[in-house]
C-alpha cells in the first residue's frame, strides 16, 4: 500500500490533481469527506462536525486495502483546522496521524485564482494556511513536493 496526501490550501487543485493522478497511475482516489460533510450539513458547523469529519477520515486510512490510493486532503489538513478555528487539536488525531502517515504529501501552492463556492470561506488566508501545512509536514519528517501551477 502506497498513500499520497494531497494537501494546501482551499481551491489550489487538489480534487483535479487527486483524480487525475489516480487515473493516470491506476489508484484509487480518496475524496476529501470534508467536502461532502459540508455540502449536507444546513446549519453552520461546530466543533463536534470537524471531530466527525476527521473520524470519518481515520476509518477511511484503518479500511485501506494493497493498493495505490491519492488523498484529496487529510487529517493533516483537519489538524490545522482544528488549531486555527479552536486554537488546539485532539490528542486522539494527533495520534492517528501518527499511527496512519502518508507516504509522501504533494502540497498545493496557493497561486490559482480563489473560485468561490459554497463550502469555502477563507480566501484571504491561503498562504497562512499553506505554511502551516508545510511545517507540519516538516515535523513529521515525510517527504514532500510543493505543486505550483
Amino acid at each position: 500500500m502506497y498513500k499520497v496526501g494531497i494537501i494546501g490550501p482551499e481551491s489550489t487543485g487538489k480534487s483535479t490533481l487527486a483524480h487525475y493522478l489516480a487515473k493516470r497511475y491506476n489508484g484509487v482516489c480518496v475524496p476529501e469527506y470534508a467536502r461532502e460533510y459540508m455540502e449536507n450539513l444546513h446549519r453552520p458547523y461546530t466543533i463536534e462536525d470537524v471531530e466527525t469529519i476527521a473520524r470519518q477520515q481515520i476509518q477511511q486510512l484503518q479500511e485501506l486495502k494493497d493498493r495505490l490510493y491519492f488523498f484529496d486532503t487529510e487529517l493533516v489538513i483537519t489538524k490545522v483546522w482544528f488549531e486555527y478555528k479552536y486554537g488546539s487539536c485532539p490528542s486522539w488525531l494527533e495520534q492517528a496521524i501518527h499511527d496512519y502517515p502518508m507516504d509522501v504529501y504533494l502540497i498545493c501552492y496557493p497561486d490559482i485564482k480563489w473560485k468561490p463556492d459554497p463550502v469555502r470561506e477563507n480566501p484571504d488566508i491561503r498562504l497562512e494556511l499553506f505554511q502551516r501545512y508545510e511545517s507540519e509536514i516538516q515535523k513529521l519528517g515525510i517527504p514532500y513536493y510543493i505543486i505550483k501551477h
